[in-house]
């Protein structure tokens, strides 16, 4: 599939629901903007979920769209993330308000659709490097349990 000149349905679709997420109202006297997603995910358990479920729209768009599966695979990272952070009380309703996971996918895909070469190859790269960084994670992870087995074990003898 190939990028399209004109807005598609299901990015006009997008654009309203991410706007309403992140940004439906503005604090008075900041530039902060929040949505339904900091609102919803007041309620413990139960929110995050809710607004998660509701911008995976944004994945479907995107899929719908045609876009490749590095910049699919950065938008669920997105998605991922504010919904995970989400269901910490108070840090994650405070990390909700900054990060707005709804708006960045939606400014992917835009992008994407505007110049899909660059985005595609942007998202590569951050993707990539998102991936070493995890796989260090998880070797660190694996370098200390064995270390704590060692010395457990070296400690019983």
């Amino acid at each position: 599939r190939y990028a399209v000149t004109s807005t598609p349905t299901q990015l006009r679709r997008f654009q309203r629901i991410a706007t309403a997420l992140d940004a439906r109202w503005r604090i008075p006297g900041t530039p902060i903007r929040f949505g339904w997603d900091a609102v919803i995910g007041l309620v413990p358990g139960l929110g995050d979920g809710i607004a998660g479920a509701v911008g995976s729209y944004g994945l479907y768009a995107g899929w719908r769209l045609g876009a490749p599966a590095v910049i699919l695979g950065r938008m669920f990272l997105n998605l991922a993330l504010e919904t995970l952070i989400g269901t910490i009380p108070i840090l994650g309703d405070l990390f909700d308000l900054g990060f707005k996971g709804n708006l960045r996918n939606l400014r992917l895909l835009e992008r994407w659709l505007e110049r899909p070469t660059a985005a595609r190859r942007a998202s590569r790269w951050l993707f990539l490097g998102i991936a070493a960084g995890i796989l260090l994670m998880l070797l660190l992870a694996l370098a200390m349990l064995v270390w704590i087995f060692h010395l457990f074990f070296r400690s019983a003898m």
